[in-house]
Order: C-alpha cells, then structure tokens, then sequence
C-alpha cells in the first residue's frame, strides 16, 4: 500500500510473493534460458530462492552491503564480496542477477561492473528486480513495479531488522 504522500510503500507478504510471481512470468514470458541465478545477499535472497525453485535452476550468493545503519535505512559505504558461492565451484554461462531492487542503482551497476571485469565464463549477464525507483541509474531487464515517487519501501520481514533474540524470547515468553 503507497502512502497518499507517495514517500512510503508498506508491503504485506501476501503481496510481496504476488509480486515474486509476477517477476517470475515476465522472464518466463521473455524465453531467455538461463544456466545460473546469482542473488544479492541480502535484499535479493528471497527472490532468488523463490526463482530458483520456479525455474529449478542452481542459485549462488554474492553479498554486498550498503544499508546498515539506522536498523538498515541509512546507505552508507558498499561492500561487495570478492567471492560468490555457488554449488557449482564457479559461475559461469548465463547468469540471472537477482536483487530486491534497483533503489539508487549503485550497487546493481558496481557489481554488474565487477562480474564484467572478474568473471570471464559469463556468457550472458540480465537483471530482475521486483521494484524499480525512478532516481535508479540502474534499468533492469526484468522489474514488475515501477515506483515513480521513490518511497521507502517496508517489506513485510523488515522488523526484524530491529528485533533481537531476546524480544522474541520475550514474545513467546520462552
């Protein structure tokens, strides 16, 4: 649900996998085989299960970070790991990129420039992306909404973000 200033987007799970379909038809639609998914760790690591269990396709790890203060509403300096992890000892073919979304696009271009340079055996890299802001620098070939106003968006899982083990022991009273 967008907010009527248009500077918040709430996200309920039911819609969040809605969406997760939708994006999976679109590159079903577009017929374009792939060998591999890479998913972004974190924002890109449910799409990329719930993608890789529709396409039945193997799905390897590439974490980056630029979101962790302010309980992981501040940007501040991107990290992106030197290794991805993949149960097939190295990526290679044609790779489906895989992130929450294309918010500033820093960090989908700084990594799309990284597998460029440092990992030849891709043959073919495309991008999906449930959201796309309009202030990206990043389009992805593969995104279901587009978000004109650029609002915050609060997934359904973001609370735990600012949970610890111990309020949960204390909800559950364990």
């Amino acid at each position: 649900m967008l907010t009527e200033d248009g500077k918040h987007l709430y996200v309920s799970y039911d819609e969040y996998h809605n969406l997760m379909e939708k994006l999976a038809i679109k590159i079903h639609q577009s017929n374009w085989e792939f060998d591999t998914i890479l998913c972004l760790a974190r924002g890109g690591m449910r799409p990329g299960d719930i993608l890789s269990r529709i396409f039945d396709k193997p799905l390897a790890i590439m974490s980056t970070s630029s979101y962790r203060a302010g309980a992981g509403t501040v940007q501040g300096h991107l990290d992106i790991a030197r290794y991805i992890t993949t149960p097939q000892g190295e990526i290679a073919g044609k790779v489906l990129l895989v992130d929450d979304l294309a918010d500033s696009g820093l960090t989908l271009n700084a990594v799309i420039n990284q597998l460029k340079t440092n990992y030849k055996p891709i043959t073919e890299l495309r991008s999906a992306v449930i959201w796309t802001k309009s202030i990206s620098t990043f389009t992805p070939d593969y995104s279901v909404e587009y978000l004109p106003t650029n609002p915050w968006i609060h997934q359904p899982f973001e609370s735990y973000d600012s949970m610890s083990a111990q309020q949960l022991a204390e909800k559950w009273k364990i």
